[in-house]
């Protein structure tokens, strides 16, 4: 009995001392610390260690500039916008709720309230363009020359020059005389359609674009916006179309 104790202290012993030369990670860890802790407060004791300097950000105030750009229609500038009436039937609907499934009456189609409710009106009687069909063709002719569209989107601006009576969307006003474009075309659901459009031919309009002087120069941005006009277009049937290759419609060139 008493050689077994011996025995079991000694393993206990040999146990302690293969810790004390082993030492677990967290032992390891703790000492280093200790370590490197000790060895920069004596440094710093004897003036060795400096304080890090405080680091400043300077932010400086953007350097926009603002470019005059008259451009004249080479194709017809075809518009359809969404037109209040179809606005006012949605909210209709929507506040209706269950009771809106019944059977719907089909009234006649007024093709002339078609056409005037696919342009875009001013607050003050002009036609227009949405400003930002123009910024937004801008930014798309960002890929052709390997700008970074998210930087082009900080860094280019279309001023308007009124509101639409509607919706209040910035517009830019447009020169040309409107005339309606009754066309076939097929829905979403794939059910035939007739739909009418706003057609301007000729057409001319001013387009005032401010930009970020210290990403564009004046001639970065005249050759921007000739790309737009030739490759990406505004309007329905653009080149640019997200729905198709276009209609061959909304080019234009600078001519100023």
């Amino acid at each position: 009995m008493i050689m077994t104790s011996l025995c079991d202290q000694r393993e206990v012993n040999k146990s302690k001392a293969l810790a004390d030369f082993h030492p677990s990670h967290s032992e390891v860890k703790a000492r280093s610390f200790q370590s490197n802790y000790l060895s920069i407060m004596a440094k710093q004791s004897r003036g060795q260690v400096q304080p890090q300097a405080q680091k400043t950000v300077q932010i400086t105030a953007p350097k926009l500039k603002t470019l005059s750009l008259k451009i004249k229609g080479t194709a017809p500038f075809v518009q359809l916008r969404f037109s209040e009436k179809a606005m006012k039937q949605m909210a209709d609907k929507m506040e209706a709720g269950s009771t809106a499934r019944g059977k719907k009456v089909r009234e006649a189609r007024d093709f002339d309230e078609d056409f005037r409710n696919a342009l875009h009106e001013s607050e003050d009687g002009w036609y227009g363009i949405p400003a930002g069909a123009f910024r937004n063709a801008m930014i798309s002719a960002c890929r052709l020359v390997g700008f970074k569209m998210t930087l082009a989107k900080l860094s280019v601006f279309v001023r308007h020059d009124g509101i639409d009576k509607v919706d209040g969307v910035p517009l830019i006003r447009l020169t040309g005389k409107p005339e309606p474009l009754r066309m076939a075309v097929r829905n979403a659901t794939g059910v035939a359609d007739l739909r009418v459009r706003a057609k301007f031919w000729p057409w001319s309009a001013t387009v005032n674009v401010t930009y970020d002087s210290e990403q564009f120069t004046d001639q970065d941005v005249v050759n921007l916006f000739n790309r737009v006009g030739v490759q990406v277009g505004i309007g329905e049937g653009r080149p640019d179309s997200k729905n198709s290759a276009g209609m061959g419609w909304g080019t234009f060139e600078i001519v100023n």
